[in-house]
């Protein structure tokens, strides 16, 4: 760099650090923020010119990668035509969107669309709660989900969320929202089989909805596998029984695929692997590859029937003035076509096997407990000790995400979610990826762990 663009970058540092409040990191005098200029397939380069592979998609979400010139084409065409309307009316794009996430459910469904996965999900859980309402059975207003797990920053959507530290100094939170603990299998006990322990898992639920009063519980939510709570996956007879429990007793499933959805785990949405067909599906992130805000909430059709009454407040009451805004929707459906196209699904499910089976080294450090995934979606857990299998310490992890970042890649971790155990290293890597990319992290990675 030369001395102006050295005095440039000092001068965008010092106005970051005045005027710009960062989203969830803590205040480092040390440590300016890297200022991102652009980004091109896997890889983004900061202001002065460093180029990183971007290893967690952004926020888990820019699923076709970076620069894809075709998406800001069909947004600007749109802009152009049409900026904005209001989803009390419709448009093209709306309709067309809402009927190509239909035929990707393979199933019926009516689509509410919102700016982010928070908002999609408080739209699910007030759905709900008004579902049950107009089908006789007003005292169902309690919300299940499981700790460690992650639905959003909103004051529902948070209390959703089995995060303790997300939630700490904010609380209290709404009422009616309850926590089970997930299936954990690198924690499981020795004694009792995979099988046996996620049915225990799910049997956890249904106790807590007769312990509750069944029929005071509305719905369950939950991911089909935990993300940013440490990439958790279940085994399929759990998600399976969890979607019997709920049908037994009058609870909807509501699936949130904010993370999961899209190709993230080789599948359109993560829910498919496991063959249950959800009452309310949310997503968000790859929706549109996070070229423009968009949400849904994808609900079936026989409950939103429950909301065509002819009676006064029958109708959802609810409005979000940037949801289905035109221009996000024609994105989400280029970003479609070029995931069809390229066949991004499929993509992501050989990709994730060769970073899977790359990473399988790792498990011989000391230090490294586990390594699991879904499609490019990918967790490892660090330990002190793999006998206890004691989490290690904020400031290791922080180590470790440092010196990846020092060679070029960046990785993430579930910062912030449950005290003492922020030990899981997060990959996300754009759909998009080339096989150079997949073998680009798994070298750094390696180097990381065995070479530091």
């Amino acid at each position: 760099m030369d001395n102006v663009q050295v005095r440039e970058s000092l001068s965008l540092i010092e106005k970051d650090r005045k005027y710009v409040w960062h989203h969830i990191s803590p205040y480092k005098e040390e440590a300016p923020p890297m200022i991102v200029e652009k980004g091109e397939g896997s890889w983004i380069t900061d202001y002065k010119g460093n180029r990183y592979l971007d290893a967690m998609s952004g926020l888990w979400c820019v699923n076709v990668g970076y620069g894809r010139e075709e998406l800001a084409e069909v947004a600007a065409e749109q802009i152009k035509k049409l900026a904005y309307t209001p989803m009390t009316n419709s448009h093209k794009s709306a309709i067309e969107l809402a009927e190509k996430i239909n035929a990707m459910l393979d199933d019926e469904y009516v689509i509410f669309y919102s700016n982010s996965g928070s908002d999609a999900n408080e739209v699910a859980f007030k759905i709900a709660r008004q579902y049950h309402q107009q089908n006789g059975e007003p005292n169902r207003y309690k919300i299940i989900s499981r700790y460690r797990a992650y639905h959003g920053s909103s004051m529902g959507a948070l209390s959703a969320t089995g995060q303790s530290l997300r939630k700490y100094k904010y609380e209290p939170l709404s009422a009616g929202f309850i926590h089970v603990s997930p299936p954990d299998h690198y924690r499981k006990p020795d004694n009792i089989s995979v099988e046996q322990y996620n049915l225990l898992k799910a049997r956890e639920i249904e106790e807590t909805i007769k312990f509750e009063q069944k029929e005071t519980i509305a719905a369950v939510i939950m991911e089909p596998l935990i993300t940013g709570g440490g990439v958790i996956i279940p085994h399929e007879v759990y998600v399976q029984e969890v979607e019997r429990i709920c049908n037994r007793h009058g609870v909807l499933l509501i699936i949130d695929e904010v993370i999961c959805g899209f190709g993230r785990t080789g599948k359109a949405f993560g829910h498919q692997h496991f063959n249950i067909k959800p009452d309310i599906i949310t997503m968000a992130k790859g929706l549109t590859s996070a070229y423009l805000p968009l949400s849904i909430t994808a609900i079936r059709k026989e409950i939103y029937e429950a909301f065509k009454g002819t009676e006064e407040n029958y109708h959802f009451r609810h409005v979000n003035t940037f949801g289905g805004n035109p221009a996000a929707c024609a994105v989400a459906l280029k970003n479609l076509e070029i995931m069809e196209r390229e066949n991004l699904f499929k993509r992501s499910e050989e990709l994730g096997k060769k970073l899977l089976n790359g990473l399988e080294e790792l498990k011989n450090h000391p230090n490294v407990g586990d390594v699991r995934g879904l499609g490019l979606l990918a967790g490892i857990e660090i330990v002190e000790d793999k006998e206890t299998k004691k989490p290690v310490s904020n400031e290791k992890i922080a180590k470790l995400i440092a010196a990846a970042k020092a060679k070029g890649v960046i990785i993430g971790r579930n910062g912030d979610t449950v005290a003492g155990h922020n030990n899981i290293l997060t990959l996300s890597p754009p759909l998009s990826s080339t096989d150079d990319d997949i073998q680009f992290i798994i070298k750094v990675l390696k180097e990381v762990f065995f070479c530091e």
